[in-house]
C-alpha cells in the first residue's frame, strides 16, 4: 500500500497555520496519469507554475490579477519565488494606495520534500499580506489583514498529483491609516467572501496540473 499525504500530515509540518478568527478556505485538485514518469513530470510543472506568479493570470483568464516576483529590496528579478519574496498583485479596480496602486504579499514560508523515486513528494509554499516593499511603512498593502495567510501546496503520491489553497484568518483589512484604503479593501474583501476568491483559486489549482503552456 503507498503511504498517502494527506492535510494532516501536511499541516502538522507547521506551513498550514490553525484559522483561529475570519475565514478559512480548502480547495483541491487531482490529476492521475498511466505513469510514475508523466505524475513527475505533472508534479515538477505545477509547483513551477506555484512559484512563477507571472503565469497565473495566463492560467486563469484575462479578469484575473496580473502578478509580478519582487525581491526583498523591491526589485524584479529571480523566476522562482524564494522565501521573503513579494508577489505584487495587479487586481482589476482600484489599487492600495499604500501599495502604490498594488496588493503585495510576501513568501512566509517554503517546504520542500521533492524526491521523483519516492513513492510521495509534496512542495508548499504560504504567502502573507504584507507591506509594500518599496515603501519604509507599516501600513499591510493588501485587502487582508497580516494575520490572513494563503497556503498552496502540490503533493504526488504515486501516479496522483494533487494540488491544494488553504485560507486562512481571512479578515478585512480596514483600519489603515488610509481612509481611501480601507473603503477599498473593505469592498474587494465583500466580493473575495461572496465566493469570488474561491472561484479563482479553484481555476488555479487546476490549471496547474494542466499540460505545457510554456510556463
Amino acid at each position: 500500500m503507498q503511504p498517502q499525504i494527506t492535510h494532516t500530515t501536511i499541516a502538522n509540518s507547521g506551513i498550514i497555520p490553525a484559522n483561529e478568527k475570519g475565514k478559512q478556505n480548502d480547495l483541491e485538485h487531482s490529476e492521475s496519469f498511466t505513469s510514475r514518469e508523466e505524475a513527475a513530470k505533472c508534479f515538477v510543472r505545477a509547483y513551477k507554475r506555484m512559484f512563477n506568479p507571472k503565469v497565473w493570470h495566463k492560467l486563469c483568464g484575462f479578469m484575473s490579477a496580473e502578478l509580478a516576483l519582487v525581491n526583498p529590496n523591491g526589485e524584479k528579478e529571480r523566476d522562482l519565488a524564494e522565501i521573503n519574496d513579494y508577489y505584487r498583485i495587479d487586481i482589476p479596480g482600484p489599487g492600495t494606495t499604500a501599495g502604490d496602486g498594488y496588493d503585495w504579499v510576501k513568501v512566509d514560508a517554503i517546504e520542500e520534500h521533492h524526491d521523483a523515486s519516492a513513492e510521495t513528494e509534496w512542495m508548499a509554499m504560504r504567502l502573507r499580506p504584507a507591506p509594500n516593499p518599496a515603501h519604509g511603512k507599516s501600513d499591510v498593502a493588501h485587502f487582508f489583514q497580516d494575520s490572513a495567510t494563503s497556503t498552496f501546496i502540490i503533493s504526488r503520491t504515486g501516479n496522483t498529483v494533487t494540488a491544494s489553497y488553504h485560507g486562512r484568518n481571512e479578515l478585512p483589512n480596514n483600519h489603515t491609516s488610509s481612509a481611501i484604503d480601507n473603503l477599498r479593501n473593505a469592498v474587494v474583501t465583500s466580493g473575495a467572501f461572496a465566493g469570488f476568491s474561491e472561484a479563482h483559486w479553484s481555476t488555479l489549482i487546476k490549471e496547474f496540473l494542466q499540460a505545457e503552456i510554456g510556463g
